[in-house]
């Protein structure tokens, strides 16, 4: 009699065990799905039969051999519930809401196959090892995985890349990346490789597990301003401060370099038949970068043509070097016919404008450049000998073109005879040739000639009322006669005292 009682309230106990768990984890599992929006499915349901029928064995004590088999069951089911839970809470909340990446459905499908396999070859070690009918399952399954990870080797570590790639978020589409040597605009960020397109246009697929190797540097953060470096190599008998000015000139002239930051001119080494010298300048559109390295190369030729700084042969390279006297004389007599006509040199001998040839210098400046600037200090003033020029002058904040010049003009002369500043800026249409006549050069011819300040004098009173466009006001106050000899008396007075006569 007690024996039976006994077992009634075993079976009781194991019904309500049985029905209890069933009920309390189908109610999570509704709670989950209505809170959170877990998708569980039909899984969940034999989830739920499964570990209450587990639980009442338990406690029943009832031992059969297919015990082992609810228990693999139940651990496969686990798992599956395990995978709808990273889902949600892992997939959907963490990484796409919260961090705004999206995960693809490869990524999501492989870590659920992963985590299954794991939970199966635990099922098969653990709770079959002694059935020795599974043996060959298990060392089969075991050479299989190794197989499998060989060959997914590549492909799960693109992935993994990928997947931190997106979270870290190094770069976006758009960005101009250096990755180890090369330079490239990002156009494609996938989870196995970005695309990226260089500066000649050609498209690169670099995997995403050979990416996060190297060291990744972003050239638009934090900011699209980016300095670049290019090297060039100078005479040593140059003195350094002179080649610094020059290359800083040649520098700032050049289109699509940024004044803010500064560019900056280091000495950078000894080399074995030049100084090397470090131009550093900064960009915004790294896309651009061969034009701007090209403008800075085409001006620093010019500069240093200029300025009489040599750009050394290599020290193994024999280089024999001869003037062209013809270039010479064919130059001269094209800057002397032009003196010839210009007014303000009509009372200078043949002697004199050979005096100012001798010791005039000849210079070449590229497309773009400018040969003066307006409202800077000049002394000198120039002929163009090739090449045409704009003449622009600054008004309300930006510059007004009020001429041209080309071959054969004259422009500067004001500021050689009076030392005034340059009234307007005069920059290069294409590549020029002017020869350059200095204060020092002009003093001497005058020393020898002082008969020609008068009629200096004269000349340059009479270009100062055209300028001015008061020819006919005068003449309503007083008569343009009394205004010229006024101005005339002025600038007689400035060039003796300009060239110290």
């Amino acid at each position: 009699m007690f024996n039976a009682s006994l077992e009634t309230r075993n079976l009781t106990m194991t019904a309500a065990v049985f029905l209890g768990t069933y009920l309390v984890t189908l109610a999570l599992g509704r709670l989950l799905k209505r809170r959170a929006g877990v998708r569980l499915g039909i899984f969940y349901q034999l989830f739920c039969l499964t570990l209450a029928f587990y639980a009442a064995l338990k406690v029943y004590g009832l031992e059969v051999p297919w015990r082992g088999h609810v228990g693999a069951a139940l651990v496969l089911l686990t798992t599956g519930v395990v995978v709808a839970l990273l889902n949600r809470y892992l997939w959907d909340y963490y990484f796409e809401k919260r961090r705004q990446v999206v995960i693809p459905k490869l990524l999501r499908d492989t870590v659920a196959m992963g985590l299954f396999l794991i939970a199966l070859l635990l099922v098969l070690s653990i709770g079959y090892q002694a059935q020795t009918q599974l043996k060959g399952v298990l060392a089969g399954s075991g050479v299989l995985a190794i197989i499998l990870g060989f060959a997914a080797q590549n492909f799960l570590s693109s992935l993994v890349a990928g997947m931190s790639l997106q979270i870290e978020r190094p770069y976006k589409v758009g960005d101009w990346l250096k990755i180890g040597e090369i330079y490239g605009e990002v156009m494609e960020i996938r989870w196995g490789a970005t695309r990226v397109r260089t500066n000649d246009a050609i498209s690169l697929h670099i995997p995403n597990n050979e990416i996060v190797k190297q060291t990744i540097t972003n050239l638009n953060y934090p900011s699209a301003i980016h300095a670049m470096r290019i090297t060039v190599g100078a005479d040593y008998g140059m003195p350094p401060n002179r080649v610094k000015d020059a290359l800083m000139r040649a520098t700032t002239q050049a289109k699509g370099v940024l004044m803010e930051p500064p560019p900056r001119i280091f000495l950078k080494d000894y080399g074995d038949s030049a100084v090397l010298y470090e131009i550093k300048f900064n960009m915004t559109n790294h896309a651009f970068y061969n034009e701007v390295c090209d403008a800075i190369r085409t001006n620093v030729w010019y500069e240093f043509k200029r300025r009489k700084i040599k750009i050394p042969f290599p020290i193994r390279t024999l280089h024999i070097e001869r003037k062209s006297r013809d270039s010479n004389a064919d130059t001269t007599a094209v800057a002397r016919a032009i003196l010839r006509k210009e007014a303000l040199f009509s009372c200078l001998g043949d002697e004199q404008i050979e005096l100012l040839l001798k010791d005039a210098e000849a210079n070449h400046f590229g497309r773009g450049e400018a040969v003066i600037e307006e409202g800077t200090d000049g002394n000198s003033m120039f002929i163009l000998l090739r090449g045409s020029a704009q003449v622009s002058i600054a008004k309300n904040g930006s510059l007004l073109r009020v001429g041209v010049l080309r071959q054969g003009d004259c422009f500067g002369e004001m500021s050689l005879l009076t030392g005034e500043k340059r009234s307007a800026t005069v920059r290069a249409e294409k590549d020029c040739e002017v020869l350059e006549i200095s204060k020092p050069v002009m003093g001497d011819v005058l020393r020898n000639s002082p008969e020609c300040l008068s009629q200096l004098s004269g000349l340059l009173a009479h270009r100062k009322i055209e300028t001015e466009g008061i020819v006919k006001e005068a003449a309503l106050a007083e008569g343009p006669d009394d205004r010229e000899r006024e101005y005339t008396a002025t600038f007689l007075t400035r060039l003796r005292s300009f060239f110290e006569l």
